[in-house]
């Protein structure tokens, strides 16, 4: 994708649909999990989505095998943390947890992203970002325990939260570690690599679960959801998500990701019929602000999972 030129007016509207779409994605997993085990929800959405950008990278000429076998480690590390280690557990939590706890548990990734990179790559650390740690997490605390003092004493824990958290480090791992794997490649070429790659891992654990013969049963509203997983919240968004990276810089555009929980609890709401409690709203305030003080600070300034155009 070429640089763009002209006033960024329009892309502020267009970054909207990111989370739009994200936050679909939770409402829409969920029900497909009532059909299908999770590895092989995983493998249909991220098979469809590699083959849709394979497809694109092929037309834009931008296959580079002489760098895939130079980078390759770097590359299967992005592809078994943000590709197969990522979605392994957050379908799997999903089968445990409501998509607004959900949605509300992994908007913690900036967070844990920002954390991870003041750790492994020597970003600096303030008194903001702090702050802004501390909310999110005692959002995240208020959600899944139900704002219960008694699961807090007992740490009794639902476990679809506890799996998302593992979809959370993973995610964390991935993007700081994309951050300088990810230097002098394509996104697109990256994107296509590690999600091709990391469908067949999902793949390797479908076989497992013993669930491609329920395939051929899945309603139509199931593949409706998964076609709308794979195109328009794995490619749309992702191209998306670069155009805003190109117009108006990585620090804006990350700033939409703290609007998925709410897209997402909405979505629950209105089509799928789940119940906002006082802990999913005092959750859903705590942890946004966090967040946004987090990504707003100096150290998130220069920090993104996504560095080249497409």
């Amino acid at each position: 994708m070429g640089e763009q030129k002209g006033s960024p007016r329009g892309i502020y509207l267009l970054l909207l649909l990111v989370p739009l779409f994200w936050g679909g994605a939770f409402g829409s997993g969920k029900h497909v999990l009532t059909e299908i085990p999770p590895f092989l929800t995983a493998t249909l959405r991220f098979g469809l989505a590699g083959l849709i950008l394979a497809v694109w990278l092929t037309y834009k000429k931008g296959w580079d095998f002489k760098l895939l076998k130079e980078r390759w480690k770097g590359l299967l590390l992005l592809s078994l943390t943000g590709i197969l280690g990522y979605n392994a557990f957050f379908f799997l939590g999903l089968q445990f947890t409501s998509a607004a706890n959900g949605s509300l548990v992994v908007a913690m990734n900036p967070v844990s992203t920002t954390l991870a990179a003041v750790i492994f790559l020597g970003e600096a650390w303030s008194r903001r970002l702090g702050v802004g740690m501390a909310l999110s997490l005692i959002g995240l605390l208020v959600v899944i325990t139900g704002g219960s003092w008694e699961t807090i004493r007992t740490m009794s824990f639902n476990s679809g939260d506890i799996m998302l958290l593992g979809a959370v480090a993973s995610w964390s791992i991935y993007s700081a570690a994309g951050k300088v794997i990810m230097k002098g490649m394509s996104s697109l070429f990256v994107t296509t690599v590690t999600m091709i790659v990391g469908t067949v891992g999902l793949f390797i654990g479908s076989l497992f679960e013993g669930g491609w013969g329920q395939v051929s049963g899945l309603s139509l509203q199931s593949v409706a959801e998964l076609v709308y997983m794979a195109v328009f919240a794995s490619v749309i968004a992702f191209v998306i998500w670069n155009i805003g990276i190109q117009r108006i810089g990585a620090s804006k555009t990350s700033a939409y990701v703290n609007l998925v929980p709410i897209c997402a609890t909405t979505i629950a709401v209105l089509l799928y019929g789940e119940q906002v409690t006082w802990a999913h709203a005092a959750g859903v305030v705590l942890t946004v602000s966090g967040v946004l003080i987090t990504t707003s600070s100096p150290a998130q300034r220069k920090h993104a999972s996504v560095r080249e155009n497409v």
